[in-house]
C-alpha cells in the first residue's frame, strides 16, 4: 500500500472517531435535558410547611391526610409540589409564605409539669403545654416530641420545622434519656431483660442503658434508663413487662440536651446562640443567627432570666394564641 492510501486511511479512521465521540456527547446531553425536564417543579408541600414552622414534616403529612392544608383553594395530597406564588391555607385560614419568618429558628427548653397534656387545644379543657409559651408574630411552636401527661421534665418546642423532624426522626439517634422512680423489686435479670430487648404490642424494644440511681430505698428505686425512640409510653411499658410499675417518671435529656436544675418546673428559657450551634451541627443543619435584640427585649429577656429559678404557682393558664 502506497503512502497516499495510508495517509487517507488514517484521516477516514480520524473522522470516525471524531463522528463518534461527537454522537455520543449529543446523546449524554440530550439523556441530561430528558431527565431534567423529568424533574418535578416545585418543593414537596410537606417540607414547605416545616420551612415555615407550620409542623414538622410528620405532622404536615399527616394535616394533608386529614383534609386540613388547601392549595390555591383546593384540597392538598401527599407528594404535591408548590412553587413561591401559591397560596396555602390551614383550616382555611391564610399561611403566609415568608421567607425571613422562615429562615429564624428558635428552640425553647421547658421543664413540663405533670398534668398537662402536648396538644394545641384538649377537647377534655385540660391544660397544655403550649399555654404558657411566648407568643409568636408569625409562625408556631413545634413540639419536638411528646409527653404523656403524666410525665414530668424536658419538653423542647422550635420555630423551625426541619429541625424538629431531624430530631424525631430514628436516622439521627437521637437518644432520650428518663429518670424513673420504680415500685416493686428489681432484679438483675430483669435489667438484663430490659437491655437485651422484650416484645412489646407494638414491636421490639430496649434500654440501651440503664444506671441505678442513689435516691429511693426497698420498694422504691431510681433508675437513669435510655432509649432510642420517641414511642408512646414506652418507658413505663418496658418496665410493666417486667412486672413493676413506674411512680414517676421524668425526662431529663434529649440527644446533646440536658435539663439544668435552674429551670423550675412550668418555666421555660430560650436557647442562646452557642446552643442553638451545638444543635444545629448535631443533626446536620447549618447554623442560623437570632435575631438581634432591641433595648426593650433585652429587658424584657432579663426579667425572664430572674423569674426562672422561682416555682410556678397554682393560677390559671393564659389562653394560647398563635401558637
Amino acid at each position: 500500500m502506497s503512502g497516499a492510501k495510508q495517509a487517507i486511511l488514517r484521516t477516514l479512521k480520524q473522522l470516525t472517531r471524531r463522528e463518534v465521540a461527537n454522537n455520543m456527547s449529543t446523546t449524554t446531553q440530550d439523556t441530561d435535558n430528558q431527565e431534567e425536564a423529568q424533574q418535578p417543579a416545585g418543593e414537596k408541600l410537606q417540607k414547605v410547611l416545616a420551612r415555615l414552622g407550620v409542623a414538622s414534616r410528620r405532622e404536615s403529612e399527616q394535616l394533608i391526610r386529614d383534609g386540613r392544608i388547601k392549595v390555591n383553594g383546593q384540597p392538598a395530597h401527599l407528594g404535591m409540589r408548590i412553587g413561591n406564588h401559591d397560596k396555602l391555607s390551614l383550616d382555611d385560614v391564610a399561611i403566609k409564605q415568608d421567607e425571613e419568618a422562615a429562615s429564624l429558628r428558635r428552640v425553647i427548653i421547658y421543664n413540663k409539669p405533670e398534668g398537662e397534656v402536648c396538644t394545641r387545644r384538649d377537647p377534655e379543657g385540660r391544660p397544655t403545654v403550649f399555654e404558657r409559651l411566648p407568643r409568636l408574630k408569625t409562625g408556631r411552636w413545634i413540639n419536638i416530641g411528646r409527653l404523656d401527661i403524666n410525665t414530668t421534665g424536658l419538653l423542647m418546642f422550635t420555630t423551625d420545622g426541619e429541625l424538629a423532624n431531624r430530631m424525631m426522626h430514628p436516622s439521627y439517634n437521637m437518644d432520650r434519656e428518663y429518670a424513673v422512680r420504680v415500685r416493686g423489686e428489681v432484679t438483675d435479670e430483669m435489667i438484663e431483660n430490659l437491655k437485651q430487648g422484650v416484645v412489646l404490642e407494638d414491636g421490639p424494644a430496649k434500654f440501651t442503658d440503664i444506671q441505678a440511681a442513689p435516691e429511693g430505698d426497698g420498694l422504691n428505686r431510681w433508675y437513669h434508663c435510655v432509649v432510642m425512640e420517641g414511642r408512646n409510653r414506652e418507658v413505663r411499658r418496658l418496665w410493666e413487662s417486667q412486672g413493676v410499675v413506674v411512680s414517676r417518671l421524668k425526662r431529663v435529656r434529649f440527644g446533646p440536651v440536658f435539663l439544668s436544675s435552674d429551670l423550675s418546673v412550668g418555666r421555660w428559657r430560650e436557647m442562646n446562640q452557642y446552643e442553638l450551634d451545638v444543635l444545629s451541627k448535631e443533626v446536620g443543619l447549618e447554623p442560623v443567627l437570632l435575631p438581634e435584640q432591641n433595648v426593650k427585649q433585652r429587658d424584657k429577656q432579663q426579667r425572664q432570666d430572674r423569674r426562672l429559678a422561682k416555682p410556678v404557682r397554682n393560677q390559671p393558664a393564659r389562653k394560647p394564641k398563635n401558637r
